[in-house]
């Protein structure tokens, strides 16, 4: 084991745990109730609840490479996202999801450079992003514009899945769309009617 992590261990217990102990211990004996889904990327310098605050129990949390969606493909393949969105909406009935993209992504600036042939599961990830890149040339500007027009593009995917656009239509499920910009601590928020990003706090 990692020895920062070894160390953490060791604190969380006689440090951390007391003083969310009858927390937990709610969350054990009445199980989780999140209100929201958190659909971030798995980069590591985004961390949803050191971000927003949450205690246990208040986000349920799905992250991949790139915060991307897959469209809605009702067949017999191992879709890990799929399930966990029709989880958040058909079992725990989330009233919010959270699409949260970031600045510097990793899996965007992917999009712009070739692949290794060992990466085949990548590329084929990556083809959800494209239709967000309106220019493939490798400048900052592309990728950023890129990162920001795929949050929009994730949650336009939401709206594929029948337990998300069912509920959204009858004002069960609210949709955001976020922009994490890492280097100015800020998120930017997704106005879903002028598709203009604007300061959330």
């Amino acid at each position: 084991m990692p020895k920062q992590f070894g160390e953490g261990l060791r604190k969380f217990r006689p440090e951390s745990f007391p003083r969310f102990r009858e927390h937990y211990r709610r969350l054990a004996a009445d199980g989780q109730q999140p209100s929201t889904l958190f659909l971030g990327c798995a980069d590591s310098r985004v961390v949803p609840d050191l971000l927003t605050g949450a205690l246990p129990g208040d986000l349920f949390v799905l992250r991949n490479v790139g915060n991307l969606v897959p469209p809605f493909e009702p067949n017999q393949g191992f879709h890990g996202t799929s399930a966990g969105i029709e989880f958040a909406t058909l079992t725990l009935e989330v009233k919010d999801i959270i699409v949260c993209g970031h600045s510097h992504c990793g899996a965007i600036k992917a999009l712009f450079s070739p692949l290794s042939k060992e990466a085949p599961n990548m590329a084929r990830w990556l083809e959800l992003v494209r239709p967000a890149a309106v220019d493939l040339e490798l400048t900052e500007p592309n990728l950023r514009r890129t990162e920001m027009r795929s949050v929009a593009l994730q949650l336009e995917r939401l709206l594929s899945f029948p337990s998300v656009r069912e509920r959204v239509e009858r004002g069960a499920l609210c949709l955001h769309g976020w922009y994490y910009v890492i280097e100015e601590s800020q998120v930017l928020d997704l106005d879903m009617d002028s598709g203009e990003l604007r300061p959330l706090v």
